[in-house]
């Protein structure tokens, strides 16, 4: 696949869950992103900002298999990895695989569910593998977590480890609609759910032609360590308990990549580091400082971003 292709499509996924979801063209490219990466997302919101549909929406568009499981205080490892049972019939064991075996898992509420169970999704988040009673089963591919959180609510939840926050290659938050998008919305909705008419406009095979062109994107040693330095700078600040880590600067190279891509181009810039910095490496601070959140570490960031020599863009075209 040409990165000419995964631009079309890209756009063609943005037009199409766009026929549900109002104004919401930036989520849905990052959602994007994240497929093309192999990456999974955080979506963070007060309830009914329409993050569930959303994640129906992508994953119609794209014709990938779709699992929701609402996380819950008393929900097992097993409950999502899947057992083991006994087959009178058959006089044998059998597995019944759970709903990580899927293209696309929704992880609603993942916040409620208990911290073993959370770190139940480590291994399939990082390496598209579970194991279950000493036996290793391969995930389906691709394989994307979207997992959700509402940030108000704080009685009867569990806060995610930074292990696990680590694991995600976006946090992104949804958002309140304008007065016109709401307008559109109350019209959209008014007779019927769009999403019951919504059509697929490509398929795994289409998204794994993506995931193996993509890395192609070429990189210049000097943007390179543009993003270095950025991502050392948020270890060394007196109001950052833990900056952001290698899997932190890993991920935000192939973020980059593909908004480049995204942008007509077969190389990386600064502008696209700039763009991608504060959704992959947001989540990834620890401030010293408790109570502050997301919209804290977008000002630190911004801070290193303006204290940075940004590299002559001369000859990058030439990549």
């Amino acid at each position: 696949m040409s990165f000419q292709d995964i631009q079309k499509l890209a756009e063609r996924l943005r037009h199409n869950v766009g026929q549900v979801i109002v104004g919401k063209e930036e989520v849905i490219e990052l959602l994007f992103i994240g497929m093309v990466t192999s990456g999974h997302v955080l979506l963070e919101d007060v309830p009914g900002t329409g993050k569930t549909m959303l994640a129906k929406a992508f994953a119609k568009s794209l014709s990938l298999q779709f699992k929701r499981v609402q996380f819950t205080p008393d929900l097992l490892p097993s409950d999502l990895s899947g057992i083991h049972f006994y087959n009178q019939k058959q006089n044998e064991f059998v597995f019944r695989a759970g709903p990580l075996f899927t293209n696309l898992l929704l992880a609603d509420e993942i916040n409620r569910a208990t911290p073993r169970t959370q770190s139940s999704l480590l291994e399939c988040m990082e390496e598209r593998q579970i194991s279950i009673d000493g036996e290793t089963k391969s995930l389906e591919r691709p394989f994307m977590v979207i997992a959700t959180q509402n940030p108000v609510e704080h009685q009867g939840t569990f806060p995610l480890p930074e292990a696990q926050l680590d694991r995600f290659l976006f946090k992104i938050k949804m958002g309140y609609p304008s007065q016109e998008e709401g307008l559109s919305l109350l019209k959209r909705f008014k007779e019927s759910n769009p999403l019951d008419d919504l059509q697929s406009i490509a398929g795994s095979y289409e998204i794994g032609e993506a995931q193996a062109a993509y890395s192609a994107v070429k990189a210049d040693d000097d943007v390179l360590l543009y993003l270095l330095q950025l991502v050392e700078r948020t270890r060394g600040r007196d109001d950052v308990l833990i900056g952001v880590s290698p899997r932190g600067s890993q991920a935000l190279l192939r973020a980059s990549q593909v908004h480049a891509i995204l942008r007509g181009r077969s190389f990386v810039t600064p502008d696209d580091i700039k763009a991608m910095a504060k959704p992959v490496l947001g989540h990834r601070l620890v401030l010293r400082a408790l109570g502050r959140g997301q919209e804290h570490a977008g000002k630190i960031i911004d801070e290193i971003l303006q204290g940075l020599e940004v590299p002559a863009e001369a000859g990058l075209a030439a990549q």
